[in-house]
Parts: C-alpha cells; sequence; structure tokens
C-alpha cells in the first residue's frame, strides 16, 4: 500500500502540513488542495488513491464536494478529517459517500491505520498489477475502475470486484481460498459469509467468461476456494 497517491483535503496551513509530513514518512504520494473547487478539480484530474477531506473549506464544503463528485461516479475511498465531531456530522458525511469520519484531533497512529484499511479494503496494492492488465481479450483499467470486453463492451467494474480481480492476478495458478479473499478484500472488521466471496466469483465469470458455466478463467477448487488461469488453461484435478 506504500506509494498509493493521497490527497489532502485541509485549508489549516500547521494542520495540512503534520498530516502530509506523516503521510511522506509513511511512503504515500500526497497532494494538497485547500478549498473545495481546487479539490474537486485535483479529485477528477488526477484520480487519486484515497481522499483525506476536511468538512468546512473555502468555496465548497467536504460534504458538498463529496455528494457532488459521488453523483459523477468517482468512488474513491473518502476520509473525513474534521473539527465536526458530533454523532449527526459523522452521520452526514457518511451519508454524503464518506468511507470513513475520524473527528480532531485525531491519534495519530489511528488516522495511519484507518488510511491502510480503507486503501486495503479498495485492493490497492502496489506491486499486485499495473494500472491495466489483460487477459482472454479482454483489458481491466484499475485507475477508472472499469474493464473493456473482448466483445467491445466497456463495463464499470465495483470495489469487491477489483479487489478479487487484484488478489487473484497477483497469485496466477494458485489455490486463493475465500478466508484469503475474506481477509484482503474485505478486511477485519466486516464479517460477510463465505457464500458472498461465490457470489462476486459467479459474477466475474459473467463478465469475463465466454461460458460462465464451464469457466476457464475463474476455477472452483471445490472446499477450498478459486484459481485463476489468466491464459485460459484448465488447472490440475
Amino acid at each position: 500500500m506504500k506509494g498509493a497517491r493521497i490527497l489532502v483535503v485541509e485549508d489549516e496551513a500547521a494542520l495540512a502540513e503534520v498530516v502530509i509530513d506523516n503521510l511522506e514518512q509513511e511512503g504515500y504520494q500526497v497532494e494538497l488542495a485547500t478549498d473545495g473547487l481546487k479539490a474537486m478539480e485535483t479529485w477528477r484530474c488526477n484520480e487519486p488513491d484515497l481522499i483525506i477531506l476536511d468538512v468546512m473549506l473555502p468555496r465548497l464544503d467536504g460534504f458538498e464536494l463529496c455528494r457532488t463528485m459521488r453523483r459523477k461516479g468517482l468512488e474513491t475511498p473518502v476520509l473525513f478529517l474534521s473539527a465536526r465531531g458530533r454523532a449527526e456530522d459523522r452521520v452526514e458525511g457518511l451519508r454524503a459517500g464518506g468511507d470513513d469520519y475520524l473527528p480532531k484531533p485525531f491519534h495519530l497512529p489511528e488516522f495511519l491505520l484507518r488510511i491502510e484499511n480503507l486503501l486495503r479494503r479498495r485492493g490497492w496494492r502496489q506491486d499486485a498489477t499495473e494500472e491495466t492488465f489483460a487477459f482472454g481479450g479482454h483489458r481491466i483499467d484499475f485507475r477508472s475502475w472499469t474493464v473493456h470486453v473482448s466483445d467491445g463492451r466497456r463495463m464499470p467494474l465495483g470495489e469487491r470486484e477489483l479487489g478479487i480481480l487484484r488478489l487473484f492476478i497477483s497469485r496466477p495458478d494458485e489455490v486463493v481460498s475465500r478466508d484469503d479473499v475474506l481477509d484482503e478484500v474485505w478486511g477485519d472488521d466486516v464479517f460477510p459469509s463465505s457464500r458472498t466471496v461465490d457470489n462476486f466469483v459467479m459474477r466475474l465469470r459473467k463478465i469475463f467468461e465466454p461460458d460462465p458455466s464451464e469457466p476457464i478463467y475463474f476455477h472452483t477448487v471445490w472446499g477450498v476456494g478459486y484459481r485463476f488461469t489468466p491464459e485460459g488453461a484448465e488447472p490440475p484435478r
């Protein structure tokens, strides 16, 4: 997760400096925006991997900025970082499309852990894949969260679908257990059932397999999990 690109949206100069210094020490690439409209432009043009967003901003407040970008279809993870820490403020932030909400003042280790968790849940890995990955005539674009299907269609991919794809691509021809998928894609504080993983793999088969009922890329390993074979070979039985 080191090397992920983070946009910090904060108009308080001293706090912004502290946040940026600590993020850069952790190995993240950081960009700063000091008002809501500038943040909107940077978010749209640069497509960062995560946004750290203040609420009380010049020109456009953080809640409205987040709502606007969600309406545009941008699903970048958002961590609200705000002095507005009442329960109703946190609820409003989540309703606006935020993924997490941390009131100021904050505990630095907790702040860094929340960032790590958000990136992990998105399935972000610096070394797992390049920005695009192609197999079977399909091309996955991890920056735009889309797939260019072999028949010419362009389809959006969700956060969990991308996370599973990143994990499978990082471990080609290996058996990946359902527990591994849950740990890597959903994280420790969410508890879906293993059946949830099966449902997402079924969705991937419908997108990528010529015949989802006879998969050549996403194979079930009964009682364990799945094996991804990007060359389309049948895995050993």
